[in-house]
Protein backbone atom coordinates (compact mmCIF):
# COMPACT_ATOMS: atom_id res chain seq x y z
CA UNK A 1 0.00 0.00 0.00
CA UNK A 2 1.39 3.60 -0.95
CA UNK A 3 0.96 5.94 1.86
CA UNK A 4 0.57 9.64 0.27
CA UNK A 5 1.59 12.47 2.15
CA UNK A 6 2.22 15.87 1.12
CA UNK A 7 5.90 15.95 0.55
CA UNK A 8 7.48 16.43 -2.62
CA UNK A 9 8.51 13.15 -4.41
CA UNK A 10 7.97 11.06 -7.27
CA UNK A 11 7.98 7.66 -7.41
CA UNK A 12 6.27 5.65 -10.85
CA UNK A 13 5.86 1.98 -11.29
CA UNK A 14 4.92 -0.18 -14.71
CA UNK A 15 4.13 -3.19 -15.66
CA UNK A 16 5.10 -3.96 -19.65
CA UNK A 17 1.67 -5.35 -21.78
CA UNK A 18 4.00 -8.34 -22.92
CA UNK A 19 4.31 -10.00 -19.57
CA UNK A 20 1.15 -11.01 -17.53
CA UNK A 21 0.84 -10.31 -14.44
CA UNK A 22 3.01 -12.27 -11.55
CA UNK A 23 5.55 -13.57 -14.83
CA UNK A 24 8.35 -15.01 -12.63
CA UNK A 25 10.37 -14.76 -15.49
CA UNK A 26 9.73 -10.75 -16.30
CA UNK A 27 12.51 -8.56 -15.54
CA UNK A 28 12.69 -5.43 -14.05
CA UNK A 29 14.00 -2.13 -14.66
CA UNK A 30 14.97 0.19 -12.10
CA UNK A 31 16.04 4.03 -12.37
CA UNK A 32 16.15 7.36 -9.75
CA UNK A 33 17.28 10.44 -10.12
CA UNK A 34 15.09 14.00 -9.94
CA UNK A 35 12.10 15.05 -10.81
CA UNK A 36 10.11 18.36 -9.60
CA UNK A 37 13.06 19.50 -7.55
CA UNK A 38 12.92 16.17 -5.53
CA UNK A 39 14.28 12.52 -5.77
CA UNK A 40 12.31 10.24 -7.82
CA UNK A 41 12.13 6.92 -8.74
CA UNK A 42 10.79 4.28 -11.38
CA UNK A 43 10.34 0.97 -11.82
CA UNK A 44 9.45 -0.70 -14.79
CA UNK A 45 8.09 -4.64 -14.64
CA UNK A 46 8.46 -6.85 -17.72
CA UNK A 47 11.08 -4.31 -19.02
CA UNK A 48 15.51 -4.93 -19.49
CA UNK A 49 17.59 -1.94 -18.41
CA UNK A 50 18.17 -1.93 -22.25
CA UNK A 51 14.89 -1.84 -23.10
CA UNK A 52 13.43 0.36 -20.39
CA UNK A 53 16.16 2.94 -21.45
CA UNK A 54 14.21 5.27 -24.32
CA UNK A 55 10.96 5.14 -22.08
CA UNK A 56 13.02 6.42 -18.89
CA UNK A 57 15.08 8.82 -20.93
CA UNK A 58 11.06 10.06 -22.33
CA UNK A 59 10.13 10.36 -18.75
CA UNK A 60 13.16 12.91 -17.81
CA UNK A 61 12.19 15.13 -20.98
CA UNK A 62 8.69 15.51 -20.42
CA UNK A 63 9.15 16.16 -17.05
CA UNK A 64 11.56 18.58 -17.97
CA UNK A 65 9.23 20.43 -20.57
CA UNK A 66 6.13 20.96 -18.17
CA UNK A 67 8.46 22.28 -15.56
CA UNK A 68 9.25 25.11 -18.65
CA UNK A 69 5.52 25.54 -18.80
CA UNK A 70 4.07 25.88 -14.99
CA UNK A 71 6.79 26.32 -12.95
CA UNK A 72 7.01 29.48 -11.20
CA UNK A 73 11.05 28.81 -9.62
CA UNK A 74 11.96 28.55 -13.25
CA UNK A 75 12.86 32.15 -14.60
CA UNK A 76 12.02 31.40 -18.03
CA UNK A 77 9.03 28.80 -17.43
CA UNK A 78 6.12 30.18 -19.29
CA UNK A 79 4.35 30.73 -16.14
CA UNK A 80 7.22 33.08 -14.82
CA UNK A 81 7.16 34.71 -17.87
CA UNK A 82 3.47 35.62 -17.89
CA UNK A 83 3.81 37.05 -14.48
CA UNK A 84 7.00 38.88 -15.11
CA UNK A 85 5.63 40.72 -18.28
CA UNK A 86 1.95 40.52 -17.76
CA UNK A 87 1.23 38.73 -21.04
CA UNK A 88 2.70 35.59 -22.63
CA UNK A 89 2.21 35.12 -26.44
CA UNK A 90 1.40 31.82 -28.05
CA UNK A 91 0.65 29.78 -24.40
CA UNK A 92 1.28 25.97 -24.67
CA UNK A 93 -1.59 23.70 -24.99
CA UNK A 94 -0.98 22.09 -21.52
CA UNK A 95 -1.21 25.44 -19.73
CA UNK A 96 -4.33 26.83 -21.50
CA UNK A 97 -6.15 23.13 -20.65
CA UNK A 98 -4.70 23.65 -17.41
CA UNK A 99 -6.17 27.35 -17.14
CA UNK A 100 -9.59 26.05 -18.53
CA UNK A 101 -10.05 23.62 -15.44
CA UNK A 102 -9.22 26.67 -13.22
CA UNK A 103 -12.19 28.32 -14.54
CA UNK A 104 -14.34 25.32 -14.06
CA UNK A 105 -13.17 25.26 -10.39
CA UNK A 106 -13.27 29.00 -9.68
CA UNK A 107 -16.97 28.27 -10.41
CA UNK A 108 -17.73 25.56 -8.71
CA UNK A 109 -16.38 27.34 -5.74
CA UNK A 110 -17.94 30.49 -6.01
CA UNK A 111 -14.75 32.21 -6.46
CA UNK A 112 -12.94 30.59 -3.77
CA UNK A 113 -10.35 28.66 -6.21
CA UNK A 114 -8.60 31.86 -7.78
CA UNK A 115 -4.73 31.30 -9.03
CA UNK A 116 -4.64 34.76 -8.75
CA UNK A 117 -4.06 34.93 -5.10
CA UNK A 118 -0.44 34.44 -5.74
CA UNK A 119 0.30 38.47 -5.25
CA UNK A 120 -1.45 37.95 -1.52
CA UNK A 121 -0.18 34.54 -0.84
CA UNK A 122 3.21 36.07 -1.26
CA UNK A 123 2.96 39.24 0.59
CA UNK A 124 1.73 36.66 3.50
CA UNK A 125 4.72 34.44 2.68
CA UNK A 126 7.41 36.99 2.99
CA UNK A 127 5.57 38.84 6.17
CA UNK A 128 4.60 41.95 4.44
CA UNK A 129 3.45 44.95 6.34
CA UNK A 130 -0.68 45.10 6.75
CA UNK A 131 -0.99 47.81 4.35
CA UNK A 132 1.08 45.38 1.81
CA UNK A 133 -1.28 42.57 2.36
CA UNK A 134 -3.88 44.56 1.84
CA UNK A 135 -3.06 45.67 -1.74
CA UNK A 136 -2.40 42.65 -2.50
CA UNK A 137 -5.09 41.29 -1.69
CA UNK A 138 -6.48 43.77 -3.50
CA UNK A 139 -5.26 42.76 -7.24
CA UNK A 140 -6.89 39.13 -6.76
CA UNK A 141 -9.44 38.33 -9.44
CA UNK A 142 -9.41 35.47 -11.98
CA UNK A 143 -12.50 37.02 -13.73
CA UNK A 144 -9.86 39.90 -15.03
CA UNK A 145 -7.54 37.44 -16.56
CA UNK A 146 -7.99 37.52 -20.43
CA UNK A 147 -6.89 34.11 -21.99
CA UNK A 148 -7.13 33.48 -24.83
CA UNK A 149 -5.41 30.52 -27.65
CA UNK A 150 -2.57 33.44 -28.67
CA UNK A 151 -2.18 35.07 -25.84
CA UNK A 152 -2.47 35.60 -21.64
CA UNK A 153 -3.04 38.67 -19.84
CA UNK A 154 -2.87 39.83 -16.29
CA UNK A 155 -4.80 42.55 -15.62
CA UNK A 156 -2.51 44.44 -14.04
CA UNK A 157 0.90 43.67 -15.36
CA UNK A 158 3.90 44.23 -12.67
CA UNK A 159 0.93 43.21 -9.88
CA UNK A 160 -1.00 40.68 -10.66
CA UNK A 161 0.54 36.97 -10.66
CA UNK A 162 -0.67 33.20 -10.75
CA UNK A 163 -0.09 30.50 -9.21
CA UNK A 164 -0.74 27.19 -10.41
CA UNK A 165 0.56 25.32 -7.23
CA UNK A 166 -2.73 23.61 -6.70
CA UNK A 167 -3.48 22.14 -9.84
CA UNK A 168 0.04 21.82 -12.04
CA UNK A 169 1.43 18.83 -10.13
CA UNK A 170 -1.50 17.20 -10.94
CA UNK A 171 -1.72 17.98 -14.50
CA UNK A 172 1.43 16.83 -15.05
CA UNK A 173 0.92 13.23 -12.88
CA UNK A 174 -1.88 12.52 -15.29
CA UNK A 175 0.66 13.22 -18.53
CA UNK A 176 3.28 11.01 -17.07
CA UNK A 177 0.75 8.49 -16.67
CA UNK A 178 -0.40 8.59 -20.21
CA UNK A 179 3.08 9.08 -21.65
CA UNK A 180 3.92 5.31 -19.48
CA UNK A 181 0.49 3.95 -20.86
CA UNK A 182 1.33 4.85 -24.43
CA UNK A 183 4.57 2.92 -24.47
CA UNK A 184 2.88 -0.06 -23.77
CA UNK A 185 2.97 0.04 -20.23
CA UNK A 186 -0.56 -1.10 -18.99
CA UNK A 187 -0.72 -1.52 -15.05
CA UNK A 188 1.02 2.19 -14.27
CA UNK A 189 1.30 3.76 -10.57
CA UNK A 190 2.38 7.77 -11.11
CA UNK A 191 3.15 9.29 -6.99
CA UNK A 192 3.88 12.94 -7.37
CA UNK A 193 2.51 14.02 -4.10
CA UNK A 194 -0.92 13.30 -6.21
CA UNK A 195 -1.66 10.29 -7.55
CA UNK A 196 -2.36 8.60 -10.90
CA UNK A 197 -3.30 4.94 -10.87
CA UNK A 198 -4.36 2.53 -14.55
CA UNK A 199 -5.02 -0.89 -14.51
CA UNK A 200 -3.75 -3.12 -11.77
CA UNK A 201 -1.04 -4.27 -9.39
CA UNK A 202 1.16 -6.90 -10.22
CA UNK A 203 -1.37 -9.49 -8.30
CA UNK A 204 -3.96 -8.27 -10.23
CA UNK A 205 -5.61 -6.57 -7.53
CA UNK A 206 -6.55 -2.91 -7.74
CA UNK A 207 -3.82 -0.05 -6.20
CA UNK A 208 -4.01 0.24 -3.02
CA UNK A 209 -3.22 3.97 -1.43
CA UNK A 210 -3.48 4.92 2.21
CA UNK A 211 -4.27 8.72 2.84
CA UNK A 212 -2.13 10.23 5.79
CA UNK A 213 -3.69 12.74 8.39
CA UNK A 214 -1.48 15.18 10.57
CA UNK A 215 1.49 12.61 11.61
CA UNK A 216 1.80 10.78 8.29
CA UNK A 217 -0.23 7.91 10.02
CA UNK A 218 -2.84 6.63 7.30
CA UNK A 219 -6.42 7.37 8.58
CA UNK A 220 -8.14 5.79 5.23
CA UNK A 221 -7.30 3.08 2.51
CA UNK A 222 -8.80 3.34 -0.57
CA UNK A 223 -8.31 1.06 -4.09
CA UNK A 224 -7.48 2.75 -7.46
CA UNK A 225 -7.82 1.46 -11.25
CA UNK A 226 -7.97 4.37 -13.76
CA UNK A 227 -8.15 6.89 -11.44
CA UNK A 228 -6.39 9.71 -9.10
CA UNK A 229 -6.25 10.81 -5.98
CA UNK A 230 -4.69 14.04 -4.49
CA UNK A 231 -4.86 14.98 -0.68
CA UNK A 232 -3.92 18.57 0.25
CA UNK A 233 -3.26 20.05 3.77
CA UNK A 234 -3.60 23.61 4.43
CA UNK A 235 -1.91 23.26 7.38
CA UNK A 236 1.35 21.83 6.10
CA UNK A 237 2.98 25.07 6.01
CA UNK A 238 2.01 28.51 7.71
CA UNK A 239 2.04 31.22 6.34
CA UNK A 240 1.17 33.07 9.92
CA UNK A 241 1.18 31.69 13.27
CA UNK A 242 -3.03 30.84 12.48
CA UNK A 243 -3.21 30.57 8.54
CA UNK A 244 -2.49 27.93 6.67
CA UNK A 245 -0.96 27.97 2.75
CA UNK A 246 -3.85 27.36 0.77
CA UNK A 247 -5.83 30.84 0.67
CA UNK A 248 -10.00 31.55 0.59
CA UNK A 249 -9.60 35.62 -0.92
CA UNK A 250 -13.09 36.09 0.50
CA UNK A 251 -12.51 35.52 4.08
CA UNK A 252 -10.05 36.22 6.61
CA UNK A 253 -11.19 33.19 9.10
CA UNK A 254 -8.50 30.77 8.37
CA UNK A 255 -9.66 26.87 7.35
CA UNK A 256 -6.64 24.73 7.91
CA UNK A 257 -8.22 21.37 6.81
CA UNK A 258 -6.84 18.00 5.64
CA UNK A 259 -8.65 17.11 2.27
CA UNK A 260 -8.43 14.11 -0.11
CA UNK A 261 -10.42 13.53 -3.69
CA UNK A 262 -10.40 11.08 -6.41
CA UNK A 263 -11.48 11.70 -9.61
CA UNK A 264 -11.09 10.10 -13.25
CA UNK A 265 -7.81 12.63 -13.37
CA UNK A 266 -5.35 13.61 -11.12
CA UNK A 267 -5.75 17.30 -12.35
CA UNK A 268 -9.32 17.77 -11.14
CA UNK A 269 -8.62 15.88 -7.89
CA UNK A 270 -5.55 18.11 -7.26
CA UNK A 271 -7.37 20.91 -7.72
CA UNK A 272 -10.56 20.00 -5.75
CA UNK A 273 -8.76 18.96 -2.91
CA UNK A 274 -6.68 22.22 -2.47
CA UNK A 275 -9.96 24.32 -2.97
CA UNK A 276 -12.03 22.16 -0.29
CA UNK A 277 -9.31 23.26 2.26
CA UNK A 278 -9.96 26.77 1.89
CA UNK A 279 -14.32 26.25 1.00
CA UNK A 280 -16.31 26.48 4.23
CA UNK A 281 -17.62 23.02 5.00
CA UNK A 282 -21.42 23.72 3.79
CA UNK A 283 -20.35 24.40 0.67
CA UNK A 284 -17.98 21.32 -0.26
CA UNK A 285 -20.30 18.94 -1.64
CA UNK A 286 -22.04 21.24 -4.15
CA UNK A 287 -18.35 22.29 -5.31
CA UNK A 288 -17.92 18.38 -5.53
CA UNK A 289 -21.12 17.81 -7.45
CA UNK A 290 -19.58 20.23 -10.19
CA UNK A 291 -17.73 17.39 -11.44
CA UNK A 292 -19.26 14.13 -12.26
CA UNK A 293 -17.35 10.92 -10.96
CA UNK A 294 -15.46 12.89 -7.91
CA UNK A 295 -15.27 12.10 -4.41
CA UNK A 296 -14.38 13.51 -1.44
CA UNK A 297 -11.95 10.41 0.35
CA UNK A 298 -11.02 12.30 3.74
CA UNK A 299 -12.01 15.63 5.14
CA UNK A 300 -10.92 16.54 8.75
Amino acid sequence: MTALSRRRFLTMSAACAAFPAGAKSAPTAHWHGVALGASASLRLEGLTDTQAAPIITAVEAEVNRLENIFSLYRPQSELSRLNRDGQLPAPAPELLNVLSLCSALHEATDGVFDPSIQPFWSALANGATAQEVHSARKSIGWSRVLIGSDMICLPQPGVSALTLNGIAQGAITDRIAALLASHGLRDVLVNMGEIAALGHRQDGQAWQVGLAGPGREVLKSIELSDRAVATSDAGNLMLTDDQGHILNPQDEVATNHIVSVSAPSAAIADGLSTALCALPETRVDAAIRSFPEARKEMYI
